[in-house]
């Protein structure tokens, strides 16, 4: 998918550069491997990537998304962010990051439901997603206003998720891709043991 236009709304083109995201992520037997995109739906580009463990930490796709975000608030335009960097001070990576987010919301694409409940310390992606929104809307902004995904989170680790209702009741937009799944999920559960 590297070097190919994503036209607008080719809501499947932005979730095949997730999925292919993803697949960078190393298998483990702990998470899910998962990517996420982050696009200004009016100009129709690409603001940020992300993939699990992609940068320091216990990272989620969309944690990492918003960091290297935050990290290009620093950086002349043009000049992205590669996986070794974006490291900075996670607890105001949204504030910064709302800050670069587009006057007419932005759009994520992620291969999975985001997380409302993680068994680390971490704070969830769904409360990530929602701070932003919430700072941004204090200057009349929308933040992260869709949020489109591949499938909706297995019940491995956290059981049942709720994050796609959370992020529903706070007003943001969720949409399954459908198609996909069987490959998502191929992908997303490389490295854990097989059942049966």
């Amino acid at each position: 998918m590297a070097g190919e236009e994503i036209g607008p709304d080719d809501h499947r083109g932005y979730m095949r550069l997730a999925l292919s995201l993803a697949s960078s992520s190393q298998p483990l037997p702990t998470n899910f491997r998962v990517g996420a995109v982050i696009v200004d739906p009016i100009t129709n580009t690409v603001l940020a990537t992300g993939y699990t463990l992609e940068l320091p930490g216990n990272t989620h796709a969309e944690q990492c998304c918003l960091r290297k975000l935050a990290t290009n608030a620093v950086k002349p335009l043009g000049e992205g962010v590669s996986g070794t960097e974006g490291g900075g001070n996670d607890e105001d990576a949204e504030e910064r990051a709302a800050g670069l987010l587009p006057p007419g919301g932005a759009v994520l694409y992620t291969t999975m439901e985001p997380c409302a409940k993680r068994l680390s310390e971490n704070l969830p992606c769904v409360d990530r997603i929602l701070r932003v929104r919430r700072r941004v809307a204090g200057k009349m902004e929308l933040g992260i206003k869709r949020v489109y995904v591949g499938v909706k989170e297995p019940e491995t680790f956290v059981g049942q998720n709720e994050g796609r209702a959370k992020l529903e009741r706070a007003g943001v937009e969720v949409i399954a891709i459908g198609g996909m799944e069987e490959e998502i999920l191929k992908v997303s559960t490389a490295g854990h043991e097989k059942k049966g």
